[in-house]
């Protein structure tokens, strides 16, 4: 019996050869239609999944290298104007973002400055005469960007003591001035990044740059170093402390999820320069003053002053007390806990310092050891103090003059506010003078402070978009 044949299945031929009567029928069968197999579906699947990784990473290959998610972007600029006292400095940032932060060096290649005097309140009475110097900086500035990032990179003014000691409508003529200037420059600019910072700012971009140089920015609060500057005409104190501060006294700042609650304060007059001068005035006006002449204990023996009512008696000891009047003047007054200059309120020291400006040039200029340096400073300053001009000229012909005389009261000065005013003790170790710091041996400039503060991160203004580093 033959086997039963679906008819959908089968292909029947009949095929009837020539000499024979009889035919033979063949079947053909054919396979029924089927689901793919479960190792099919598998490579498929696998092939999908290859594909989309693939894609993936090179989606963010390409991000990576040429999107703002770049863990190091090209190049950018950035430039600040340190308007202070004694001058005009313009510093030139070329940096690049890592991981969403700027990162930088002191090569030739990676920054320069140019410093132009005098300084923007010696044009109290010619507001118009601030443009020569801005113009000055900003074509010094415009050499060192290239022009295609030109309008993209920002241009900051920001002045300091020697401004804030003017009337208000007078620095803001002023202002007006550079702002014209900085309009036209071809760099990013807005009005109100020209404009007179507080004593309180100063003091922390000075911190902020110094933390930063020592890799302390981001960690520890408690290991933090504060900072100790002597200007031209205010001194900052700066560091992180515990205490609670009266209003106006202290900030929180945060940076990379730490904060720290920092005090700081400008003392306004208290610079070197300022507190010489005052101090002079103070004797002028005092019963000192013998027959119409005023001796001057804090400048070498033999100096001609101008004014001929003045003459140089060049003491150390009677210096000190000159300067150690001037800053306790007031003390009396203090309502606080703690006053370390006049009435100001100041909380106990905390952690380590760097002493910066005036105060490591003063150091160097006597040579100094690093270690020892407050005792040692005043038996250099007893030295200097004693010697007649006319041989401190011949010991030191390579110093300008301007600068040698200074260098008594200078000794004296920084031994009263240190020591006799902020309590540091002569052999604190605590405290070293310094004008870099870090193993990149960055300066101690607090306009890098504020290049830091304001500098935009990897949404900068270069993609259209910004978000401060700080905040």
């Amino acid at each position: 019996m033959k086997p039963e044949i679906k008819e959908k299945d089968t292909l029947r031929v009949q095929m009837l050869p020539v000499h024979h009567k009889s035919s033979t029928t063949y079947v053909f069968t054919t396979k029924s239609e089927s689901k793919p197999t479960k190792p099919i579906l598998l490579l498929v699947l696998g092939l999908f999944l290859s594909i989309a990784i693939t894609l993936a990473f090179l989606f963010v290959l390409y991000m990576i290298v040429f999107s703002g998610w770049n863990l190091r972007s090209s190049f950018r600029y950035s430039v600040v104007i340190d308007a202070g006292s004694s001058g005009s400095r313009a510093h030139v940032f070329r940096y690049w973002l890592e991981s969403g932060k700027p990162v930088f060096d002191f090569g030739e290649e990676n920054y320069a400055s140019l410093k132009l005097s005098p300084g923007l309140s010696s044009y109290a009475d010619n507001p118009q005469g601030a443009s020569v110097s801005v113009k000055e900086l900003v074509e010094f500035a415009k050499g060192r960007v290239p022009k295609d990032v030109l309008k993209k990179s920002e241009i900051r003014l920001m002045a300091t003591a020697g401004m804030r000691l003017l009337d208000v409508s007078v620095q803001e003529e002023i202002l007006e001035v550079t702002r014209g200037v900085l309009r036209s420059s071809g760099f990013k600019f807005q009005d109100e990044w020209a404009s007179v910072i507080s004593g309180f700012d100063e003091g922390m971009y000075a911190w902020v740059v110094a933390n930063y140089a020592l890799g302390s920015l981001g960690g520890d609060p408690l290991h933090t170093t504060g900072i100790v500057e002597l200007g031209g005409a205010s001194a900052q104190v700066t560091f992180v402390s515990s205490e609670t501060a009266p209003p106006g006294f202290s900030r929180t700042i945060s940076y990379g999820g730490v904060s720290y609650k920092i005090y700081s304060h400008s003392f306004l007059h208290y610079g070197q320069d300022e507190a010489q001068e005052e101090i002079l005035k103070s004797l002028q006006n005092s019963a000192a003053s013998k027959d119409g002449i005023v001796t001057d204990p804090c400048t070498p023996k033999g100096y001609i002053y101008d004014n001929n009512s003045v003459q140089a008696a060049g003491n150390y000891s009677a210096c000190r007390s000159a300067t150690l009047a001037k800053l306790q003047d007031g003390k009396e007054n203090c309502a606080y806990a703690h006053c370390s200059i006049g009435s100001t309120f100041t909380p106990d020291l905390q952690g380590k310092f760097l002493a910066t400006e005036n105060f490591y040039h003063t150091s160097k200029f006597f040579g100094l050891d690093e270690k020892d340096w407050l005792s040692e400073m005043i038996s250099a300053g007893k030295s200097f103090c004693g010697e007649e001009w006319s041989k401190l000229k011949e010991k030191y012909p390579t110093t300008k003059e301007k600068y040698l005389d200074g260098y008594c009261f200078s000794s004296a000065y920084i031994i009263s506010l240190l020591h006799d005013s902020l309590g540091f003790a002569l052999d604190d170790e605590r405290i070293e003078f310094a004008n870099k710091a870090g193993e990149k041996g960055i300066a101690l400039d607090w306009a890098l402070g504020a290049f830091i503060l304001n500098t935009d991160t990897t949404i900068s203004a270069y993609n259209g978009r910004s978000r401060k580093m700080l905040g």
